[in-house]
């Protein structure tokens, strides 16, 4: 009787759990800090109330995408958060301190130590010298691209193809046009991820069906209309590791590098937020709240709630050079940032999810 009881209730509190919530990831592209989103996705991963409906990302962003797409056609969520976790460990593989870092020395690796501070800098420049006087071409006329090693090695893309678990969406910058391509998940492959992180002074342009293209970031970072135009999801999470503000002006030579580079990132983003802000102020002045459409893509944009994580003073802090460290220190910290962040994001606005907007659109992106 004791053991009907028991068993009644446990089905009765299965049925009163409620369904999940379909949400869409747009993950942005930052190199190494690409880590972040690894913490972000791992902390969401673990949220069972929510159900990734769509991923629309952009060079480590579209990495994150594919790997975790993967994990969850192997074994679901906790599959996913393995295949996370071993995709950056081995980029982390591909530093030139890897074997340093997993010996005796590794405490004296870590990024914040000023001794490896100071002795990096200087190598950091003359390769920044180097970079801006050869181009790729010149400097890897094999055209050898670590990454590669790292996706085919780690992820199955026929899997990734296959996956009804979430929807993705990849962008990348085609060079003879400056247009924005975004491939779809039937489309996706390794050239069309390296094509969506290809930065132009490091590695050559990626050709697919003769077509050149370089990193995603420059005309979609990432790009949001697939996810409103295609995805059943209402809620869009933003996972922003660009900084959006710098309060203070920056004046010596690498700062500006550094502005310069996140400006030019969040370019695509900032153009694409204000446009659904104007959309969605014209739908609302003119029809009001409620009001039903013939046009699909103006009710999915009448009913859009947007959610924002994002690195914050954190990221800004490190500087825009710091996106092609990939030491494991380096990396396993920014993962705990993301998990952080995501964590504190769950706790302040898990329950607007499904009925509003936590992020003020008119404030973070509406003025000019």
């Amino acid at each position: 009787m004791t053991s009907t009881a028991s068993s009644a209730s446990h089905t009765a509190g299965r049925s009163a759990r409620p369904a999940r919530q379909l949400i869409d990831l747009a993950l942005q592209g930052g190199g190494s800090h690409g880590a972040f989103t690894w913490g972000v996705l791992d902390r969401l991963l673990q949220d069972d109330t929510l159900e990734i409906a769509s991923i629309s990302g952009t060079s480590a962003g579209a990495m994150n995408a594919v790997v975790m797409a993967d994990g969850l056609m192997k074994g679901g969520r906790e599959a996913a958060r393995e295949a996370l976790g071993h995709f950056w460990r081995r980029i982390a593989q591909t530093s030139p301190f890897h074997a340093i870092e997993m010996g005796p020395l590794a405490a004296l690796m870590r990024p914040d130590n000023p001794w490896i501070a100071a002795w990096s800098e200087p190598v950091r420049q003359a390769a920044t010298l180097v970079g801006s006087q050869f181009s790729p071409y010149q400097l890897n006329p094999l055209n050898l691209n670590p990454l590669r090693d790292v996706l085919q090695d780690t992820v199955n893309f026929e899997q990734v193809r296959a996956c009804d678990k979430t929807r993705l969406f990849i962008a990348a910058t085609q060079v003879r046009t400056g247009a924005l391509r975004v491939f779809d998940q039937h489309e996706l492959s390794v050239d069309a991820v390296l094509a969506s992180a290809c930065l132009p002074l490091l590695f050559q342009a990626v050709e697919i069906d003769g077509e050149a293209y370089w990193d995603g970031g420059y005309a979609g970072n990432p790009s949001l209309l697939p996810l409103i135009r295609e995805s059943p999801a209402e809620d869009l999470l933003l996972v922003q590791i660009n900084p959006s503000l710098r309060q203070e002006l920056p004046v010596k030579v690498d700062d500006i590098l550094d502005r310069i580079n996140e400006v030019t990132f969040n370019a695509s983003l900032l153009k694409e937020m204000r446009f659904i802000v104007l959309l969605k102020q014209m739908l609302a002045s003119e029809n009001g709240p409620g009001h039903t459409y013939r046009n699909p893509l103006f009710q999915r944009l009448d009913r859009l709630r947007i959610h924002r994580i994002e690195g914050g003073e954190a990221l800004a802090a490190l500087g825009a050079s710091s996106k092609t460290q990939t030491q494991w220190p380096f990396l396993s910290g920014l993962f705990d940032r993301g998990l952080e962040a995501a964590d504190r994001w769950l706790h302040a606005h898990r329950r607007d999810v499904g009925q509003r907007s936590s992020l003020s659109l008119d404030d973070a992106f509406g003025s000019a």
